[in-house]
């Protein structure tokens, strides 16, 4: 029997490109559940898997050569997977292409901005008590995600996904479109909108969304418990070896 991947994993837009995959793949995995907001992704453990301390990790006991291997970075993992399933990943060269170019677009434009929106938007106002320094930030990133939503809705305007056939580079954009909590109006973007339903209505995508969604916190809300993980998300410097 082939051995299960582990998936080292916390329900958040970058957990949730990991597992919508697996179940798109049909490949067999275990969950290890990685709190961010406790602090867990510290741990000497994790951080042997994940040298940056951030989740989703994999570790697959059959690897190359059918040794153990153990990634970090989602986009490394995405690649990975879909070249051990032969699934969502193609091997002809241009396509391949069209579809690295899509994932690197999301890894290093649509995350990391929505994300600082989804920042400034959520949480640095329960961080910081004179709105007017945040003003600025929830703008710039607000309007960035809007111009990377007009990307994709442009880009799917005479197709069904971004590289043209469904693969990773969907799975990878899909959890972050996260309209209410970043400023936008998903309406004003009628192709985008119609590929989220899509990607949406698959379901490996339902199955690989709603894992561990009950143990999904508000690290913008009020409280201690809310504060504590705000702390520990926001707060990390480097460490000297």
């Amino acid at each position: 029997m082939t051995a299960p991947i582990q998936l080292w994993y916390w329900p958040t837009p970058n957990g949730w490109k990991v597992s919508i995959a697996l179940e798109e793949m049909g490949l067999a995995y275990e969950v290890q559940p990685v709190n961010i907001g406790t602090g867990e992704q510290f741990e000497p453990g994790f951080q042997a898997i994940s040298p940056n301390g951030r989740m989703p990790a994999i570790v697959d006991p059959e690897g190359p050569g059918g040794q153990p291997i153990s990634i970090f970075e989602s986009g490394a993992i995405l690649q990975y997977l879909g070249d051990k399933s032969g699934r969502f990943y193609p091997t002809e060269a241009r396509a391949r292409v069209e579809v690295n170019q899509w994932l690197f677009w999301q890894v290093g434009g649509l995350g990391p901005m929505a994300g600082q929106t989804h920042h400034f938007r959520q949480y640095a106002p329960a961080m910081i008590r004179d709105q007017r320094q945040i003003a600025y930030g929830v703008q710039r990133y607000t309007n960035e995600t809007h111009r990377l939503y007009g990307v994709m809705d442009r880009r799917l305007k005479d197709r069904d996904y971004l590289a043209g056939d469904y693969s990773i580079a969907d799975m990878a954009a899909w959890p972050w479109i996260l309209p209410t909590l970043q400023g936008q109006i998903l309406a004003d973007f009628p192709h985008l909108a119609a590929w989220m339903d899509r990607v949406g209505s698959r379901p490996a995508v339902k199955t690989g969304r709603a894992l561990l969604e009950d143990r999904r916190g508000n690290a913008g809300a009020a409280g201690k418990d809310a504060e504590a993980a705000r702390r520990v998300l926001f707060g990390q410097r480097a460490t000297k070896t």
